[in-house]
Formats: structure tokens, C-alpha cells, sequence
């Protein structure tokens, strides 16, 4: 069995990545194991990021860069097709629509080669009755003790398994997203747009000049899901949903590239079992989606896995006990009371996101007055300033 004294990190993602290089810049060596053969940049459309995750970005040291990748987003434009209402809203602080590929390849390329192994997928973690370090046993059947694991293995997460958090859940809502680009430029305004009619949500945001990003929220209906996987089929089935939509959206997805359209069902981790949950045991914690994912009601899963990344990063030097003079060396007792301290700091934070998100998804797929009702009751006496979650600061590493 090899012994590995570095930071294993598990996922290379969004948050994978992040929360390596905010380890990076403290000095702090770790390796991601990741599933997949190659970089992940290929599949996932856009990510919206407003303020909180740009002063994230700031402190891992990329805003810069991605920022020549994407213009600002200036308002917020909703529209309802049921009513002619429309309403419009100025974005408070910074707001781009990032490419997923240009997030994920700017964060890599920002780390020290060879810190991401390829072609890692961990099947099982528990703890050595001897040492009690946790030994990470991989598909392929190696094995490796590793001091510190961060899991950033998403929904599905074995190290949010092993921490024995309550499984996650499925809102009654599918997704489908792709990335529609105008080799003439588009006429779009710097807005995110919203057109609701019913329980049907269409979002548009443009990247650039030429590529808007767009997503659809629907009721989930149980169907043959092999048929989600192709493309075209995906594209029609939206056409239909669709049909009574503005021409520019039935437009704007039938020229959506084939490549970047996906279907995919809506999870979340309940905000009461995030309350209640344990999100460290020893020297093992998690981060971002195998935290706290959750719905796109928001568009603040992406940003708030950034959060994770600065603020463990942050406690882990503090704490941690390592030494960056010499060779790393790491104190389990540091570890943990940096750990603890770290679910300490985003507990709150990721609890009051997911009951936002989730009050949000809920309102939007309300089959009754009542459960409207509720739904507005509850945001409006919980959160009296609707966009306060964007104010955030996740502080310095």
C-alpha cells in the first residue's frame, strides 16, 4: 500500500480545483484523484458568478483572467408569459456567465503540473483500525493512506458517504442547459432574462458577444431516460415544451450546439439534514457539491464551492500545522481543530443558501395557491433582502 503525507484531494472539478490551488498559493502540496481519463472541460455548458464568487476568484488569484472570457451582466429582466408582467432589476455587484471549460481550464493551469492523476476513481474510504489515517481504495483496486482527504466528488460523494451525511434529494424539476452561439453576434442585452409561463422556466445569459448560455427548469416527468442522452432528442423534446415561447428562444435552441446541450434532474441536500450534518470526521471533510448541492435557483452552487475552497484553505494553514521551510509535515490534532473550524465558518452560510434555493425551486413548482403562499411567506420574512447572498465575503487566504 503506497503512504502519501500530501493533501488528497477527491474530484476534479470546480471545487477540486479551487480548493487545490487555494492550498497552492498557502504553500500547502495536495494531489486531486480524479475519475476521468482527461480534464473534465468538455462537458457542462456556463456557470453564473455574481460578487461572492469574483471575491473568491480574487483571492485564488484568477478573476483577472476570466474575466477577459465574459462581459458583465448589468440586469436582471423577468418576464412572465402568463400575465405580460415584466420586471426589471439591476444586478447588484459583479455578474458574469462563465463558460464551465474556461473556469475549469484557468484553475488548472494555474496549478503545478502534474498535481491532478487521471484515471483515479475511488470506490470505498475508511479508516486504518491501527493509525486511524484513512485508506483510499481506488476502482483499480490500489490503495493509498493519505494524512488529509477533501472530498470534492460531487453529488454522488463516497467521502460524504463515509461521513455518513443524509443522502441527497431529488427536486421535482429536470434541467436542460446549452450554449447557442451567433457567428454575426447577437442582439441580446447584457441581461440575464428570465421568461416563466406556468411551472416552465427559460434563462438566458450571454458569455460574449457571440455565445449566450441558456437553461430550461421543468417539471420532472418519468420517462425512458436513455432518450435524455441524445442530443437531438433533447433539442426537440425542448422545442415542444417550448412551442408557445418568444421566437428568439425557439431560435436560440435550435441553433444551440449539439455538443453542450445536457438534461439532468435538479438534486439538492436538504437544508435541515446540512444543519444537522457532520461535514468532518478526523482528517476528512468535504467541499463544495458533495457539501451542500444545490438547486440553480440562485446560481450559487458554483460560487459558494469557491467559498469552500478559500476559507479551508485559509484555516488549513493556520491551523494545519505545516511546514513549508522543509518538507510538509502535518499534525493530525492541527488538522482537525482546522477542519472544525472551517465547517464552523460555512455552516451558516450554506444552510441559509440551501433554504433559499430550496424555498425558490419550490415556489417555481407549486401545484397549489397554498403552497405559494407559503413558499413567498417564508422567503419574504427569512430573507427581506432577496439578493442579501451575493453581499457575502469569504474573506482572505
Amino acid at each position: 500500500m503506497e503512504v502519501n503525507d500530501e493533501v488528497v484531494i477527491i474530484g476534479a472539478g470546480i471545487s477540486g480545483l479551487a480548493t487545490a490551488l487555494a492550498l497552492h498559493k498557502k504553500g500547502i502540496k495536495s494531489v486531486v484523484m480524479e475519475r476521468s481519463e482527461s480534464l473534465r472541460n468538455t462537458t457542462g455548458s456556463a456557470i453564473g458568478i455574481r460578487q461572492n464568487g469574483w471575491r473568491a476568484l480574487h483571492q485564488l488569484g484568477v478573476a483577472e483572467i476570466l474575466r477577459q472570457t465574459a462581459i458583465p451582466i448589468h440586469r436582471e429582466r423577468i418576464v412572465s408569459l402568463a400575465d405580460g408582467k415584466v420586471e426589471e432589476i439591476p444586478m447588484g455587484g459583479e455578474t458574469r456567465c462563465l463558460r464551465r471549460k474556461d473556469l475549469i481550464d484557468t484553475l488548472y493551469d494555474a496549478l503545478p503540473p502534474a498535481t491532478v492523476k487521471f484515471g483515479c476513481q475511488l470506490e470505498s474510504i475508511k479508516l486504518d483500525p491501527n493509525t486511524t489515517k484513512p485508506v483510499l481504495r481506488f476502482i483499480d483496486g490500489s490503495s493509498i493512506f493519505a494524512k488529509v482527504v477533501i472530498g470534492c466528488d460531487g453529488v454522488k460523494s463516497i467521502v460524504a458517504d463515509f461521513l455518513n451525511l443524509k443522502p441527497t434529494k431529488m427536486f421535482p424539476f429536470c434541467g436542460v442547459r446549452g450554449l447557442s452561439n451567433y457567428p454575426n453576434g447577437h442582439s441580446f442585452a447584457h441581461e440575464f432574462l428570465r421568461i416563466r409561463k406556468h411551472n416552465k422556466l427559460v434563462g438566458r445569459l450571454p458569455i460574449d458577444d457571440h455565445l449566450v448560455y441558456w437553461f430550461c427548469a421543468q417539471p420532472y416527468v418519468p420517462r425512458d431516460e436513455r432518450n435524455w442522452e441524445d442530443p437531438e432528442e433533447i433539442r426537440r423534446s425542448t422545442l415542444d415544451l417550448l412551442s408557445d415561447y418568444p421566437k428568439e428562444i425557439q431560435e436560440m435552441i435550435e441553433i444551440t450546439d449539439a455538443k453542450t446541450l445536457s438534461f439532468s434532474h435538479l438534486w439538492y441536500r436538504a437544508p435541515w439534514d446540512l444543519l444537522m450534518g457532520t461535514f468532518c470526521k478526523g482528517t476528512v471533510t468535504v467541499a463544495g457539491d458533495a457539501m451542500h448541492v444545490m438547486g440553480p435557483f440562485l446560481g450559487q452552487g458554483g460560487s459558494a464551492g469557491l467559498e469552500d475552497a478559500v476559507v479551508l484553505a485559509r484555516n488549513l494553514a493556520q491551523m494545519g500545522s505545516f511546514h513549508v521551510e522543509t518538507e510538509k509535515k502535518v499534525t493530525v490534532q492541527g488538522v482537525e481543530e482546522a477542519f472544525n473550524q472551517y465547517v464552523k465558518q460555512r455552516k451558516m452560510r450554506v444552510v441559509r443558501l440551501s433554504l433559499q434555493t430550496y424555498l425558490t425551486g419550490m415556489l417555481l413548482g407549486a401545484s397549489s395557491r397554498l403552497k405559494k403562499f407559503i413558499c413567498i411567506v417564508l422567503l419574504v420574512l427569512l430573507f427581506r433582502n432577496p439578493s442579501g447572498h451575493i453581499d457575502y465575503d469569504c474573506g482572505s487566504l
